[in-house]
């Protein structure tokens, strides 16, 4: 049973080679185009040395050549890197040389950064920058494939955000992501198990649902969510760069029918476009907004529904340690629980099972097609990938507890709760809470050194226009509403902006940074 990605994607695109399965700007991508170029691609990487297992940078925005570069990578059996596009020249070095690239693919915008750091990493001998050297690069370079028999064992791997700590890489199997990560290619069903059942369900999806997607493809879950598509034969509309109002004109001119983003962080701009812009464009397409990597809060959800009825928000939980783990219920009392995954499961420190109807707080993991380790780091991957009774789990950050029927009550990430004089305290309840404040337009909160309680609730917050003089003690005060007093901000910053990655997801080191001083 082969269920390697390139083998997957191959298959697909010579069942339905007409069928478009990429947009980005002007241009549209045939499952065929995209094949030849991606063979191209792979050609020239094998020719300048590139073989099974070695590793290839990509530094890009979103755009056709980051996806070519993916398939390319996969082709050959080489292993694509996701690069931040927004690193600094130290924090490229690290991801280059921890990584051991043998060979980058830029984009123009980056080129001479990424030049510039390369000497210092001694392992990348190639460089490719997207323009006329790409297409020159490809123009010789035949169209056939001719790459050799691949491997279920095959490895891809997605480096981390780096916003609790340095990024990591993480290693998965092909055949475990395939089934964790791209969902076994079906959204809404049991798993594909065989490349022909994959294949057959991509020829039948003649009116598939066309998906904006919206967070950079550097980040895990918008490469999930692309491959995923690719191999249900569904098209991905692709922004280079985040413009709610773009956002809007895309939906119209191309009946989009969902849109990818990362909570907050996009849809909040989102939804304020839709309100500046009321009866300008025809959203009647629209049915559904997926965020992933960042829940939304519930206000926001609301304003959402009500701009757009019939709309489906949907909370996704998922890491680039886990995949795709399911989708977040929010109660009315504002409980968070995962249902229906019967690989999601809670652990104690030792990595034993809590069994479900325990008071007990553990540790979420994942059971079953995870991935094997973090690229080149022994002890972490011991700490998040261990092997229990023969079973491999992956064992993320977040705590929460496990009731009865097996659903997960979700309480925040564990690395970032707060010890308040022995009171533990998630961030992500408290910032729910802040953003119900109509003065508020994002906020982190996270804890800040206290003399009494070792530690205390505080946030840095970014208000709306025209609340700049809003109280802070007003905010603290507003908490009370949703939370309990020993929850509710003791400190608060007002900010410019909130510091966060391209994808929306939240920068709780510039947050705890901020914080430390108050």
């Amino acid at each position: 049973m082969t269920l390697n990605i390139a083998d997957l994607f191959e298959a697909v695109a010579d069942a339905i080679p007409d069928r478009t399965p990429l947009i980005f700007e002007d241009q549209r991508l045939s499952y065929g185009e995209l094949e030849m170029r991606a063979n191209r691609l792979a050609h020239h990487l094998r020719s300048v040395g590139v073989g099974p297992g070695q590793h290839v940078g990509i530094h890009m925005r979103n755009c056709v050549e980051y996806v070519e570069a993916l398939i390319a990578c996969m082709k050959i059996r080489a292993v694509p890197i996701n690069v931040n596009f927004r690193y600094t020249g130290a924090e490229l070095v690290y991801v280059y040389t921890n990584s051991k690239m043998v060979a980058l693919l830029v984009e123009s915008e980056f080129a001479p950064l990424a030049r510039a750091v390369v000497p210092q990493c001694p392992e990348i001998r190639h460089i490719l920058t997207v323009g006329d050297e790409y297409e020159s690069a490809l123009a010789v370079q035949s169209d056939a494939r001719h790459f050799g028999v691949r491997s279920n064992d095959d490895h891809f791997i997605i480096y981390t955000g780096g916003t609790t700590g340095m990024p990591k890489g993480v290693v998965w199997r092909h055949e475990d992501f395939f089934f964790a990560a791209l969902s076994g290619a079906n959204l809404s069903g049991p798993p594909r198990r065989t490349l022909e059942e994959v294949v057959e369900a991509a020829v039948a999806n003649t009116n598939p649902t066309v998906l904006l997607l919206i967070p950079p493809l550097m980040h895990g879950a918008a490469i999930l969510s692309l491959l995923t598509a690719f191999l249900m034969g569904a098209p991905r509309v692709l922004t280079h760069s985040f413009d709610p109002m773009e956002v809007l004109r895309l939906v119209e001119a191309e009946k989009i029918t969902g849109i990818t983003v990362v909570g907050d962080a996009i849809a909040r701009p989102i939804a304020d476009a839709m309100a500046a812009s009321e009866g300008k464009y025809d959203l009647s397409t629209l049915k559904l907004i997926g965020s992933g990597g960042a829940l939304f809060s519930p206000n926001l959800k609301e304003e959402l529904k009500t701009r757009l009825p019939g709309l489906v928000v949907k909370d996704a939980f998922g890491a680039s340690e886990s995949g795709n783990d399911g989708v977040v219920e929010f109660s009315e009392d504002g409980t968070k629980r995962i249902r229906s995954n019967p690989n999601m499961i809670l652990v104690d420190d030792e990595f034993r099972r809590i069994e479900p109807g325990s008071d007990e707080v553990g540790f979420i993991a994942r059971a079953g097609h995870v991935p094997v380790a973090y690229f080149d780091d022994p002890e972490k991957s011991a700490a998040t990938f261990p092997v229990v009774d023969g079973i491999r789990m992956a064992v993320l950050g977040d705590m929460g507890t496990i009731e009865k029927d097996g659903s997960i009550v979700l309480l925040g990430r564990g690395s970032m709760c707060i010890n308040s004089g022995g009171e533990k305290i998630y961030p992500e309840e408290v910032e729910q809470a802040l953003k119900t404040h109509p003065a508020v337009f994002d906020a982190l909160v996270a804890g800040a050194p206290d003399t009494r309680f070792g530690e205390k609730v505080a946030a840095v917050v970014q208000v709306r226009p025209g609340f700049e003089d809003v109280e802070l003690d007003a905010l603290s005060e507003h908490c009370r509403i949703h939370v309990a007093g020993y929850k509710i901000p003791r400190s608060i910053v007002l900010v410019p902006a909130i510091l966060r990655s391209p994808s929306g997801k939240a920068d709780y080191r510039w947050a705890k940074e901020t914080l430390a001083g108050v």
